[in-house]
Formats: structure tokens, C-alpha cells, sequence
């Protein structure tokens, strides 16, 4: 991918806020240009449309997923876990229209992308749960199947975002209301551990400053 100019950046910035506060469909491409005291003109010389504005915001997102998934080094178990939790439920935060909006964009969910990286952060998810299973942290008396557990997890930790909005009625959703995502993920994962286990889990998440 080409080296986005300062501007494009600029242009990107406040695409994704204004996209995030109001909605895809509410935003007009005037109103980011606004924003950034730029000519309308200006702006579509860079992205000549709203949707390649969508578009190049969705981009930057899997590469940043790609480039964790490349790059990141092996740690122990419980940092490894909350690390995962904590970089998907921040980037689903700061980048909450994606989800929420793509339809009026794209069509269709991101998923279907044949880059995404969704697939490649779920089996992430489940690699992290075999993990924990071979290294015997699992309750030996609960039965578990890893795939249906990891795919609870990363639905609530995916479209907690969703659930907001949609039972709790919030228009405007907080990284605080976002935090409490964390909570109903360990509630869900936490009674399959073993007490050492949780306790490790939780000193790991005691040292982010969340």
C-alpha cells in the first residue's frame, strides 16, 4: 500500500470521527471538509468519493491487524490473552463505524473480504484457548468444545458494540461503556479456568491502563 501524505491522513482522521459520532449515511463529504477548513475540492482530489474515504479507513484497519498478527512476539499465556482482548476491543472502538455502518458503504460485512483479517484474529482467539488447554488451566471436571467457546468470546468482544445501542438504547457510546466488554468476556471464559489461572489473567490486566 502507498504511503498516505500528511493531508490524506489529515482527510482520514476526521472522516473516521465524524463517521463515528453521526453515522456513514448521516456525514456528508462538505461536512469533513469543513472540519478540516479545506475546500470540498481539495479533499475529493485525494479520496474522490465518501466511500473511498470508508473504504481507506477499512484498509488501514486490517493492515494494522495484519501487521499485529506478523509482528507480534510470543509472551507468556495471560499477557498473550489480554493482549488480543484489549488490541480488538480497542480498535473495534476507534473504529466503531465499520461494523455498524458497512452496509450503507460496502454491501456487504467486512468478513466477506477476501483480505479481511476477522477469520485470522478468530483462529487467534482459538489458538490462545488451545494454549491454555496445553497447558492444563482448563477445569478438568467442565466439558468444552474450544471453537463454540472461542466463538462466544469473539462475538461479545466484536458486537458488544452492537448490544450497546440496541438494548441499552446508548447513541453515543463511551470507551467506558466499552470497557465493561471486558467484564462479560472473563464472565464467560473465567468459569472453564482454574483459580491460578483467573488470578494470572487478572494480574495481566491490573498492569493495562484501561
Amino acid at each position: 500500500m502507498k504511503a498516505r501524505s500528511h493531508t490524506a491522513k489529515r482527510i482520514l482522521e476526521a472522516s473516521c470521527k465524524a463517521f463515528n459520532d453521526k453515522g456513514y449515511a448521516a456525514t456528508s463529504v462538505n461536512e469533513i471538509a469543513t472540519s478540516l477548513n479545506m475546500s470540498q475540492g481539495n479533499l475529493t482530489y485525494h479520496f474522490p468519493t465518501k466511500r473511498d474515504l470508508a473504504m481507506a479507513i477499512e484498509d488501514d484497519v486490517l493492515k494494522l491487524m495484519k501487521e499485529r498478527r506478523t509482528g507480534k512476539k510470543p509472551g507468556s499465556l495471560a499477557d498473550d490473552y489480554i493482549d488480543h482482548l484489549l488490541f480488538g476491543m480497542e480498535l473495534t472502538w476507534r473504529y466503531r463505524f465499520l461494523m455498524r455502518d458497512r452496509i450503507h458503504y460496502a454491501g456487504g460485512p467486512i468478513g466477506q473480504r477476501q483480505d479481511s483479517e476477522l477469520t485470522a484474529d478468530f483462529e487467534g482467539l482459538v489458538a490462545l484457548l488451545k494454549r491454555i488447554e496445553k497447558e492444563g488451566l482448563f477445569l478438568e471436571n467442565k466439558e468444552r468444545n474450544i471453537k463454540v467457546l472461542g466463538r462466544s468470546l469473539w462475538i461479545i468482544s466484536r458486537f458488544w458494540g452492537d448490544y450497546l445501542r440496541e438494548l441499552e438504547g446508548l447513541e453515543k457510546v463511551s470507551w467506558a461503556d466499552q470497557k465493561r466488554c471486558v467484564d462479560h468476556h472473563l464472565a464467560v471464559l473465567f468459569p472453564f479456568l482454574k483459580t491460578a489461572a483467573q488470578r494470572a489473567f487478572e494480574a495481566a490486566l491490573d498492569e493495562r491502563d484501561i
